[in-house]
């Protein structure tokens, strides 16, 4: 049978948050079988508790944001993707302060410190949601159109759309499409940064956002090129974060996904509201797994998960 994954020993960080800009120490810790990834705000004077759950995210402006009365635990999605993609079920998380610390504006960081705690096995059967029928979510409409759907796929696939209108995105591939039984999730997708433009901080850093941002944790553009020394990752780095995004909001769904998920300028708002329309419909998707690799869509077999 396919098996549920944890980590072998508990690893540590520093870094700081992209929103709020404060410096914050994380720890992944392995957890039990059936336990799920739950966030831990250990700075408080007394712990508070965060599932990863969809029905847990509050906020939605420029992160996926889980939230408990007044408490908060910000920025979880670069870490929620390099989750799925190493096919992580089960984590103990650790957060000195309010937000995920963003390191290079990427998943790579996550996936190095998770390979190096060491991928482990567990004596669990793992649990997928399958999806039975298409659900789609919208907003806008005509030009402003913004859209995301999930499709019944027997395996993992994710393609998306962008339209910024801008001369420096313009240029690079607004569209990309990934497919898990045959692209690396570590090689295809874990290193594309988030990015900003440089018209927008004065009003973001106003209204509490992108007080951390910096060349060192985002792609920077101004209103004709990309401000970073380096340039690109990929050439097509823009559209690949925004599947980056796509797939660490899907996983707080609590299960990795047999299903094909397709978008145009959808963002984290619209992936929770998807999320949550999935789990509302009963008869959209059902719970499985796979006795054997042998019966697994290859997506969820390949050596990529841990490569």
């Amino acid at each position: 049978m396919l098996r549920q994954r944890t980590i072998q020993r508990a690893i540590s960080t520093k870094g700081v948050g992209l929103h709020s800009g404060r410096r914050v120490e994380i720890t992944l810790r392995p957890a039990d079988p059936n336990t799920g990834i739950v966030f831990h705000r250990v700075d408080l004077p007394q712990v508070v508790d965060f599932p990863a759950t969809a029905a847990s995210v509050g906020d939605t402006r420029m992160a996926s944001v889980l939230q408990k009365d007044d408490v908060r635990v910000s920025t979880v999605e670069h870490l929620m993707s390099a989750l799925a993609g190493l096919g992580i079920d089960n984590l103990h998380i650790d957060l000195t302060a309010e937000e995920v610390p963003i390191m290079d504006g990427s998943a790579g960081t996550f996936v190095y410190l998770l390979r190096s705690a060491g991928l482990m096995e567990q004596a669990a059967t793992k649990q997928f949601i399958r999806v039975l029928k298409t659900i789609e979510v919208q907003e806008g409409a005509d030009s402003d159109l913004k859209w995301a759907r999930l499709e019944p796929y027997e395996g993992f696939a994710l393609s998306f759309a962008i339209d910024f209108h801008h001369p420096a995105i313009d240029s690079t591939a607004n569209f990309a499409e990934v497919d898990f039984a045959r692209d690396s999730y570590v090689k295809t997708i874990s290193r594309a940064r988030t990015f900003g433009f440089v018209s927008e901080v004065e009003a973001l850093r106003a209204a509490g956002l992108a007080r951390g941002g910096s060349l060192d944790n985002a792609i920077v553009v101004d209103e004709y090129r990309v401000l970073n020394s380096d340039g690109l990752r990929y050439e097509d780095e823009f559209v690949k974060h925004k599947i980056l995004d796509a797939i660490g909001d899907l996983y707080l769904l609590g299960k990795p996904l047999v299903a094909k998920y397709v978008a145009c300028k959808s963002g984290h708002s619209l992936n929770n509201r998807l999320a949550r329309a999935l789990l509302a419909d009963q008869t959209a998707w059902e719970l499985i797994s796979y006795e054997s690799s042998a019966t697994a869509p290859k997506a969820f077999t390949n050596e990529w998960k841990f490569a």
